[in-house]
C-alpha cells in the first residue's frame, strides 16, 4: 500500500504541475496500461485520515491495493471508512 499511495500521489503531483497532462500520458511513460494509472491514481482520493491509518500500520482489513483498485469509492470522505471486522 505504502508504494501504491506515493507513486499515486507523485502521479497526481505530475499532472498538477503540468509536467505530464494525463494518467494515459504517464502509463505511456511507464510502460503500463492506462487503466493501471488511473486506478492507482484514485488513491489521492482517499480520506487522510484513512490515509494515516494505512501509513501508520493500521489500515483497515479490507485495505489492500487490490481491493482500493477494483471496488467504487465514495466520493465523500466519511463513506469511505472501513470499520475492523471482529477477528
Amino acid at each position: 500500500m505504502f508504494h501504491g499511495l506515493a507513486r499515486a500521489h507523485y502521479w497526481q503531483w505530475l499532472i498538477d504541475s503540468g509536467e505530464v497532462q494525463s494518467g494515459s500520458e504517464i502509463a505511456q511513460l511507464e510502460g503500463l496500461d492506462p487503466s493501471t494509472v488511473n486506478e492507482l491514481l484514485r488513491l489521492t482520493l482517499l480520506d487522510p485520515d484513512l490515509v494515516l491509518d494505512i501509513l501508520g500500520g493500521k489500515p483497515p482489513h479490507e485495505a489492500n491495493m487490490m481491493w482500493f483498485t477494483r471496488n467504487p469509492l465514495p466520493d465523500l470522505w466519511h463513506e469511505q471508512f472501513m470499520p475492523q471486522q471482529a477477528a
